[in-house]
């Protein structure tokens, strides 16, 4: 009896052995099985994701080779497209009838990620292309632009040259009779007296110096607190205050508070006065009318611009004075460049008075805010200071005539 038991215990245990090792390979099994599928389900998916990026840098090539046309590149595309549709159908067939295994899941793996990666490297390249010839055209419009530009330019300049330039009086100013007038004839006029104010600045500012004027000095009385940006920008203190005792009285008949006829009398009178001196040279018509309305206005503006001891330090003396003063007209150049300059102002008053509507006149207070409308900057530094600059000075005073404003010349801060 005893000797039974050991024998049926040994039996058991080896049946108990073998029962386990069964167990275990199954369970083997069933794993490498359920890791085969997931390797074959991933390998699937990476060829769906291959299929579409493929799909989609094909169409990119497509919309490329539209513009320009390109028939190869179309064809070519079109035939990656319908193949790579072609796959994606047989992998919706393989899905539905869940036939996802492969024989070597790694090695499909690897490939579909591989064409992946060059279909969106492909795509890249397509794309970049596209923004080269993009860069190309911009570069090409921004070539005939400045071409075009450049040609605008051009004839501005010319036409420019054309319309204000100062040779030979107001020939410039083409109007037969008062009825032609323009506000465009008053601007081209503007453009004219400020380019001899600026001429007499030099001038003056080159006796200066030859004197050894403090010009620094000089500009801050008349500008005090105004810091410039830069040294030469001392000009603009000069021209400001030419300008303000040059056009002082501008809207009064003759500069003056002489009682006015009736207005269509008045821009009659002043037009025969505007027609008579602009073919003429300002030292003829004075000699021809030493009692003229325009003598009276020289003699007025030179005693008020030229202080007498700016004329003493300049001349050494105050002959030049007492000669204008007395009616007599000095012949010199700096007397000259005076008279030219009033001679500018002076048609210009005319014609503002001859024009129908009235010729308003403007100056900007300093510490006005500045404003495009109504003002034009001489210096543009004061825009990169900030945003909304304001106004240091009037340089220039600003007109309205009938609905055309034109801006005053300020210096900014």
């Amino acid at each position: 009896m005893d000797s039974v038991t050991p024998k049926k215990s040994r039996l058991a245990r080896t049946f108990a052995k073998v029962l386990h090792e069964d167990i275990r390979k199954a369970k083997s099994r069933e794993k490498t099985k359920k890791d085969r599928d997931k390797a074959a389900g991933e390998a699937f998916v990476a060829k769906l994701f291959a299929g579409l990026s493929s799909i989609k840098a094909s169409y990119a090539q497509l919309q490329y080779a539209q513009s320009p046309y390109d028939a190869d590149g179309i064809q070519s595309a079109d035939r990656t497209i319908v193949a790579e549709l072609k796959k994606l159908s047989e992998l919706r067939q393989r899905f539905l009838k869940k036939e996802l295994g492969e024989a070597s899941p790694a090695t499909a793996l690897l490939v579909a990620e591989a064409q992946e990666q060059s279909s969106v490297v492909k795509m890249y390249e397509i794309t970049s292309r596209k923004l080269d010839s993009q860069v190309k055209l911009k570069e090409s419009e921004i070539l005939f632009l400045k071409e075009k530009l450049a040609e605008i330019d051009g004839d501005c300049k010319l036409l420019d040259k054309r319309l204000h330039s100062s040779g030979g009086g107001g020939e410039q100013l083409s109007f037969r009779d008062r009825r032609e007038l323009r506000p465009s004839h008053f601007v081209s006029l503007l453009r004219q007296a400020v380019k001899s104010v600026r001429s007499f600045v030099r001038l003056l500012v080159d006796e200066m110096e030859s004197e050894d004027w403090d010009l620094d000095a000089a500009a801050a009385s008349i500008q005090p607190g105004v810091s410039f940006w830069e040294r030469n920008h001392i000009c603009f203190a000069f021209e400001s205050f030419l300008c303000r005792e040059m056009f002082d009285c501008f809207d009064r008949p003759c500069f003056s508070d002489e009682n006015a006829a009736e207005k269509e009398d008045r821009r009659r009178e002043f037009f025969e006065r505007f027609t008579e001196l602009k073919s003429s040279r300002p030292a003829d018509y004075l000699n021809r009318k030493p009692k003229s309305k325009f003598a009276e206005f020289c003699k007025a503006k030179y005693l008020r611009v030229i202080h007498p001891k700016m004329e003493a330090s300049l001349f050494g003396n105050l002959n030049q004075r007492s000669l204008v003063s007395s009616g007599v007209m000095p012949e010199n150049a700096f007397f000259a460049t005076f008279c030219e300059m009033a001679k500018r102002v002076w048609m210009l008053h005319c014609l503002a008075f001859a024009l129908d509507p009235d010729v308003a006149v403007f100056r900007v207070s300093n510490g006005s805010r500045f404003s495009e409308v109504y003002m034009e900057s001489v210096n543009d530094e004061a825009f990169d200071a900030s945003p909304e600059p304001v106004v240091a000075f009037t340089v220039v005073p600003g007109f309205r005539v009938a609905s055309v404003v034109v801006q005053s010349q300020v210096y900014l801060k």
